[in-house]
């Protein structure tokens, strides 16, 4: 079951997590704790996946900066 309180962790039984997948996937994105317990022990622990930064290609603005003056 989802813990009380103002802490943003959820400790939640693996039964439970099933059924309520959808909803602890939200809170995880939401950057809240959530854990998957299996008698009594920590399991899994949601996360959110950080998406790495998209690399600036050299050579990709050709003809946007400065393109007016150029000519």
């Amino acid at each position: 079951m989802w813990s009380q309180g103002k802490s943003s962790m959820h400790q939640v039984k693996f039964d439970e997590a099933t059924t309520q997948l959808s909803s602890l996937i939200d809170a995880a994105v939401r950057g809240e704790v959530v854990l998957i317990t299996t008698d009594d022990q920590q399991i899994v622990q949601l996360v959110p996946v950080k998406h790495a930064k998209h690399w600036r290609r050299f050579g990709s603005a050709k003809g946007l900066i400065f393109g007016e003056y150029m000519a």
